[in-house]
């Protein structure tokens, strides 16, 4: 029975409870089960089914509906998850499969997501269009006027002009900043640079694909930075660390440069031979005890508590609690932006999760090191990661390497493993983060030889490849560990380990 305050919605078994604002007290962000949105406003929730929650748009749709795309059945309001098959919105024609609400006939398997049944029929758009645009109803191809790109299903047209548009390309802001660049990015007709030679096409440095400038794109004219409208248009792109106020307002603080808080204080220096003072005992935030600066090789193998990495000097120890941390590992700010993520990341020097481990979301790797957090999102980032920016030359490609930004894995080129990658534009190359992050030398075993990352094999060897550590094959087009010396090829994951970023044993 409904009780008061409590309402009952027919896609759910409990009753919901509104609320008119975000119950704080929540870890993470929410998302609504119908859009599939973050909610930030008024809500419906379930006190049973923590996943269930509804924003307030979502939860007042009509369940049934009757549009002209399908004028033989009316559509039922459905969850997507009920159905069988791939599910496509027959108004936008999007590749991608729908999730939460949709309306749907079940006679004829067809379907709306429930932005496209309930758009309006007439916009003013942001876009660079002087007149109102008409949302034509009907599913037929066209060529969208703004992006340039090839549609099918509805579309917005203008009566007067001889433009239509996607109906995603109709409601994009003439301003948006996004986490990849340091100024807000203008919604603009085409690029005309007077010092450059004027091609049709530039470099989008989101997705490192080429953009035609004859249509609309999003652009910065004090850096001269080009994307395409979807890449800029993306929401998981947008920069929640620092938005602009308004159109004729341009930051000119980097993202990448936050202010933070000191990591540690200095309690004892000394004068260095050329006078400059040196840090020889410290206390850091990340530990109760103070750490004293060591400049000599230790003879055992330890690890650094920060990063992970096997310790070198100069590093800071705690000898009680054998406790180390290399001198950079010390100087991490306490806060800073990173180009994968749109929120601040925060050091700790422990995940908050169960078990004290996490896994990398750059490079999929169970860290229990320093990590960079997003409370809001729980995302995370080792060390190593966290210090790699969006450009990167790397000594096994000759090319700069841009990271690619998309939802999508692809294949690494140096280890085939998926994952987020950065793209050469001069050449059919990737490469992922774990072979971004791998040491240039490393120590194995007994051998007081070094180890040098290799990027491919020089000598045929008559096609057989082998690794000498687990003396399985080794696919020669794959980076490898090398002693000359030894004439020892290896796995980078033999010689490093599975897991060579847990530290075991740290409780």
């Amino acid at each position: 029975m409904e009780r008061e305050g409590e309402v009952l919605h027919f896609l759910h078994e409990h009753p919901l409870i509104f609320n008119e604002e975000l119950n704080k007290d929540r870890v993470g962000r929410i998302f609504c089960h119908g859009c599939e949105e973050q909610i930030s406003g008024p809500n419906y929730s379930c006190e049973e089914c923590s996943w269930f929650n509804l924003d307030k748009s979502c939860a007042q749709l009509p369940r049934e509906l009757e549009h002209p795309l399908h004028p033989r059945h009316p559509l039922l309001l459905t969850n997507s998850y009920s159905l069988e098959g791939e599910i496509k919105c027959e108004g936008c024609n999007t590749e991608e499969d729908l999730r939460g609400f949709i309306y749907h006939c079940s006679h004829c398997n067809f379907s709306l997501e429930t932005k496209c049944a309930s758009l309006p029929l007439t916009v003013q758009a942001e876009i660079h269009h002087q007149h109102l645009l008409t949302l034509v109803r009907k599913s037929i191809s066209f060529t969208c006027n703004a992006c340039g790109e090839e549609g099918k299903g509805m579309f917005y047209l203008c009566a007067i002009c001889p433009f239509l548009v996607h109906l995603q390309c109709a409601s994009y802001s003439l301003l948006v900043k996004i986490i990849r660049h340091s100024h807000p990015l203008h919604l603009t007709n085409s690029v005309q640079h007077p010092q450059l030679n004027q091609s049709d096409h530039r470099l989008c440095l989101l997705c490192v694909k080429m953009v035609n400038t004859n249509y609309m794109l999003y652009y910065c004219s004090t850096c001269d930075f080009v994307t395409h409208l979807h890449c800029a248009a993306n929401k998981l792109m947008w920069d929640e660390t620092s938005v602009p106020e308004s159109s004729d307002t341009e930051s000119t603080e980097s993202t990448s440069t936050l202010k933070c808080e000191d990591s540690y204080v200095v309690k004892k220096f000394k004068l260095g031979e050329d006078k400059v003072e040196i840090a020889v005992e410290i206390k850091h935030f990340c530990h109760e005890h103070d750490l004293k600066l060591i400049d000599e090789q230790l003879d055992n193998e330890e690890k650094c508590d920060g990063c992970v990495w096997p310790i070198y000097p100069p590093f800071y120890t705690c000898t009680p609690c054998t406790f180390f941390l290399h001198k950079s590992c010390i100087e991490l700010p306490r806060k800073k932006a990173h180009p994968l993520h749109r929120h601040s990341l925060v050091l700790l020097p422990e995940t908050p999760y169960v078990g004290k481990c996490c896994g990398c979301n750059a490079c999929n790797r169970k860290c229990n090191g320093f990590v960079y957090h997003c409370d809001k999102c729980d995302f995370d980032l080792d060390v190593h990661c966290s210090l790699i920016s969006d450009i990167l030359n790397h000594e096994g490609h000759e090319h700069r390497l841009i990271l690619y930004s998309t939802s999508n894995y692809e294949k690494c080129s140096s280890c085939d493993f998926e994952g987020i990658i950065f793209r050469c534009p001069n050449y059919e190359f990737t490469l992922d983060f774990r072979c971004a992050t791998l040491p240039l030398t490393t120590k194995y075993g007994p051998y007081k030889q070094s180890f040098a990352l290799c990027y491919e094999d020089e000598d045929d060897c008559d096609n057989k490849y082998y690794c000498d550590i687990c003396e399985e094959p080794r696919d020669p087009k794959h980076w490898f560990y090398y002693c000359a010396d030894l004439e020892f090829p290896a796995h980078p994951d033999c010689i490093l380990g599975k897991e060579p970023l847990m530290k075991f044993g740290r409780t």
